[in-house]
């Protein structure tokens, strides 16, 4: 067939290369492996917050982006997972970690390497620790049984990420919520 007995063939055919290359595209960069987690420097600053991550104790959280270099940074894994649910938020993620507290020794300032994907951790929401500027925390584990044994330090109940709620991580924050203690109390 030629471009003059079928004049709109052209442009066709260009909107779906156009719409293949676009969903090809789109597959290769979710083929590309996740960027390793970084690991918290001193001028680390979080994204909500606007201050340093170590000024703040408790797990963290680090969100991977294909259109940033570096690693955007929050002082607690609610408001890593707030950026993850908000529809607000930019879309190009490549990778998310929290800091995994099946891994760390200290709740102050948890250790390089303590991280995991919270697709793959068990939560521990409404215990009486607080993260990132005092706030009720989501505080992940690579490990369920180690998560149970927090809640019985703890209280709080273990839950996967799809089972907390939106106001968890969403609604307004309670900073001296019943039962609550700061975690060097």
């Amino acid at each position: 067939m030629s471009m003059t007995r079928h004049p709109g063939l052209g442009r066709r055919s260009a909107v779906l290369f156009f719409a293949v290359a676009l969903v090809a595209g789109c597959k290769r960069s979710a083929s590309l492996p996740a960027p390793p987690p970084a690991e918290v420097h001193a001028e680390a600053t979080g994204h909500y917050c606007g201050m340093l991550l170590v000024d703040h104790e408790g797990p963290k959280g680090q969100v991977h982006l294909a259109s940033r270099k570096e690693p955007l940074w929050f002082s607690s894994v609610r408001d890593t997972l707030a950026f993850m649910r908000l529809p607000e938020e930019p879309r190009d993620t490549t990778a998310v970690y929290v800091n995994d507290m099946a891994r760390a020794k200290h709740w102050k300032q948890p250790e390089a390497g303590a991280w995991v994907d919270p697709r793959k951790a068990w939560f521990v929401i409404d215990s009486d620790m607080r993260g990132g500027m005092g706030a009720p925390e989501a505080v992940p584990f690579s490990d369920w049984a180690l998560a149970e044994a927090f809640t019985a330090s703890h209280g709080g109940r273990v839950v996967r990420l799809g089972d907390i709620p939106d106001a968890y991580v969403l609604g307004p924050v309670d900073l001296h919520g019943s039962g609550a203690r700061h975690p060097s109390q």
